[in-house]
């Protein structure tokens, strides 16, 4: 071998599951060479998700159409499997079930998967690192692994273990790499953003995290996802106001449900995550905030007057980002064993509901930017349209929320630049950068 590898690596799920591939390559060190097609590849790397039972058959999916890849080349590819859906069954199962696949491991032993991969092949050490994937723009920084939180209808605490926060100088350490490279907004990632530092005996771990990061020199913006409810106390909300910029005043806030019933249903305290006053504490120290949050319908007892009353919140509360869930009965969960489980149709229903319901108040909210001017970080050029880029205004999170597509002069991937918003769709933005971004 002449000591490159060529690697075809397939992320599925969150970005959490992104940054556990990126260090997996990364561990690669030299001898990693990217290819586009399977077909090229001397290692095929699914990295799965096992989160809902279609994550589970996409990751298998994904799995069988490698190995039908792996079993059609002259000199066979080593087909590497890891990720939740193993984490979430167990190795030693996945194995027996996927004879396809040469090497499985759980996420615990992702750590040592890098020079196993290596080892095969007869290469060199792994190395210590991570490479990002994303988009020029940004990188993700997950700053902890598992969940404390015990929600009824959630199988992380099963996958992923308890709350284990990343060291502060480990995450300072890695933000400043990203920073070298380029990125000019961190997006910080976690199961539950603001439990960071309880299990190393802190309360004030996120903010002195928040306080280390704002610090560091090329971050232009700082985004944090994954924030749960009862987290936010006033407190927090001052402490992120008086920090001011590189933060956002983005609010990604899964409330899943606005009734208390089917809150405490889901084993989520209502008092302490009441969607409204959430919502409205939010609002008073950040008048301007975008809030995204996720929803589920059809958890097993939602009546008609259940999600009559989240109808009545999403209107009233006008959310910038809505994402919204069918319940799924997930194996080995309390929810799935629940009784009065919805039928799917009605589910479904409910979901599409809901969805029409948010489509015109998204695209009244950015109604509002016509005309306005905003920074875009470009990300990447569309594959469509000649000339034209995908990018993203403060109030986008990537990969989760629309887009600004931008064009104009000196617009490039990575570039931030300041665009005048020409058109407004139901979650999307068009946007013309200014001249003088070309002479800068």
């Amino acid at each position: 071998m002449d000591g490159t590898l060529r690697v075809y690596a397939v992320s599925l799920g969150c970005p959490k599951n992104r940054v556990d591939t990126e260090r997996i390559l990364g561990g690669l060190g030299a001898a990693y060479q990217p290819v586009d097609h399977p077909e090229e590849a001397q290692v095929l790397v699914v990295n799965t998700c096992g989160f809902l039972q279609a994550a589970v058959e996409e990751s298998l999916e994904t799995i069988m159409e490698l190995a039908q890849v792996a079993a059609g080349q002259r000199e066979r590819p080593l087909l590497v499997v890891t990720g939740c859906l193993v984490a979430r069954y167990g190795s030693q199962v996945l194995a027996n079930e996927l004879p396809e696949a040469d090497v499985v491991v759980d996420i615990a032993g992702q750590q040592g998967l890098s020079q196993r991969i290596l080892d095969h092949f007869g290469l060199g050490l792994a190395t210590e690192g991570r490479l990002v994937s994303t988009a020029p723009g940004f990188a993700y920084l997950k700053i902890a692994e598992g969940c404390d939180n015990r929600c009824r209808f959630c199988t992380i605490p099963a996958i992923r273990g308890p709350l284990r926060s990343r060291p502060l100088a480990e995450v300072i350490a890695e933000a400043r790499q990203c920073l070298a490279a380029g990125r000019q907004e961190l997006v910080l990632v976690a199961q539950d953003l603001t439990a960071y530092g309880r299990d190393l005996g802190t309360s004030e771990g996120l903010p002195a995290l928040i306080e280390a990061l704002v610090r560091l020199p090329g971050l232009q913006w700082l985004r944090l996802m994954y924030l749960y409810p009862s987290g936010l106390s006033e407190r927090f909300l001052a402490f992120l106001r008086d920090v001011g910029p590189p933060v956002l005043p983005y609010f990604d806030v899964p409330f899943q449900h606005a009734h208390p019933e089917v809150l405490a249903a889901m084993g989520r305290p209502f008092q302490a995550q009441d969607p409204r006053r959430v919502v409205e504490r939010i609002r008073r120290f950040f008048p301007e905030a975008v809030l995204r949050t996720a929803l589920i319908v059809g958890y097993p007892g939602e009546t008609e007057a259940h999600f009559t009353a989240l109808e009545a919140f999403v209107a009233e509360m006008e959310l910038t980002h809505v994402g919204v869930f069918a319940f799924s009965a997930e194996e080995g969960t309390p929810a799935a064993r629940l009784p009065g489980q919805v039928p799917r149709r009605i589910r479904l229903q409910r979901r599409q509901r809901l969805m029409r319901l948010q489509r015109p108040i998204s695209r009244h909210w950015l109604a509002r930017w016509k005309g306005q001017e905003l920074d875009i970080l470009v990300d990447r050029p569309s594959p469509e349209w000649p000339g034209l880029f995908e990018g993203r205004a403060w109030f986008q999170a990537p990969e989760v929320d629309g887009l600004t597509y931008v064009s104009g002069p000196g617009v490039q991937a990575g570039r931030m630049v300041r665009a005048a918003v020409d058109s407004v769709h139901d979650y999307d933005l068009v946007a013309l950068a200014h001249e003088e971004d070309e002479e800068e």
